[in-house]
């Protein structure tokens, strides 16, 4: 891993324009970078805007301001050839294995569009390419003639696994990828993901809500609430010393597989619902579910600022 980042993220907005003159704030003020060859952890409630966030840094979503910039360029100018490199360097994994495969496509016309599109491989070469990603992510050659249909959920997110590597990326987002698995296959899929990015040197952004799951791949773990990121720090100080009280609770809500320790630890109960982002809360966001909240957290904003070597958070309780 070099100290040169592959992606930085500086003060991202996605915000969406609703009738009525509403504005919706999915993405609010987002910043962070992430090394070549780690996994970036992005973590958070449903609705929080993490996904959004992704779908904003791949450009599936224009960014309303800010800046996204990819070995040093900004993507969202990125035109022509340029913006055709950058898609063939940066992939996606979506959420539900079956919505993103087009069902009247052979599992290998489905892995080869991209190196049609991008003109990597012809003929015999194309064939065995499939083969050779099929192989790679689990699956064999014979699956090649077959229909999204006849597969399990595990193995349609093998073949888009299969499909987002085909044109050789060097960073794949993956929103969500075993959120819609059966819990037996969603350790194998992350396994998988973990042997890819060591053979073939990957970067990732991994986007879940599960903090149990997200431990056993991320590097570093970034956790959102309401748009805006409230603490990101390496996944081993997260869960040793998270310093956020969302963070706090979120990790106090996974189970621990000792019995004893499960009946007799405290567990942080999070009052009320998540704000609409429609109408966030003046202040800090967190404010209005927070057990520690102060009146300096209805005021002003917490900046988002380095409170322990490598260790980043939004919050009051850690002074100016």
């Amino acid at each position: 891993m070099t100290n040169h980042p592959i992606l930085e993220v500086k003060n991202l907005k996605k915000h969406f324009h609703l009738s009525g003159n509403k504005v919706l704030k999915a993405v609010d003020d987002l910043s962070f970078a992430i090394h070549r060859g780690e996994t970036f952890g992005l973590v958070g409630e449903s609705g929080c805007g993490k996904s959004t966030a992704g779908r904003t840094i791949i450009r599936l979503y224009e960014a309303t301001s800010g800046e996204v910039l990819f070995n040093g360029q900004n993507i969202h100018k990125l035109l022509g050839k340029e913006n055709k490199q950058f898609n063939r360097n940066m992939q996606m994994v979506f959420q539900d294995p079956y919505a993103s495969l087009n069902p009247r496509m052979t599992i290998g016309k489905i892995i080869a569009e991209g190196m049609d599109i991008h003109g990597l491989y012809t003929g015999k070469k194309r064939s065995e390419r499939v083969s050779e990603l099929l192989n790679d992510v689990g699956l064999n050659e014979e699956h090649a003639n077959r229909f999204p249909h006849e597969f399990s959920g595990g193995q349609r997110q093998r073949v888009g696994i299969a499909r987002a590597l085909a044109i050789e990326p060097q960073f794949i987002i993956a929103d969500e990828p075993i959120s819609a698995l059966d819990v037996s296959v969603q350790a194998q899929v992350v396994n998988l993901f973990k042997k890819l990015q060591k053979v073939r040197g990957l970067t990732y952004l991994f986007i879940a809500h599960d903090l149990a799951m997200i431990k056993h791949i991320s590097d570093r773990i970034g956790v959102m609430y309401l748009g805006k990121l409230v603490e990101v720090t390496t996944s081993q100080k997260l869960y040793a010393k998270p310093l956020h009280p969302y963070t706090q609770s979120l990790l106090s809500a996974i189970p621990i597989p000792d019995p004893e320790i499960q009946r007799t630890r405290e567990r942080v109960i999070l009052q009320g619902e998540v704000p609409s982002p429609l109408n966030p809360p003046s202040g800090c966001p967190f404010r209005t579910r927070c057990p520690m909240a102060m009146p300096e957290c209805t005021e002003t904003m917490p900046q988002f600022k380095e409170v322990e070597p490598g260790h980043f958070t939004a919050c009051h309780l850690y002074g100016k």
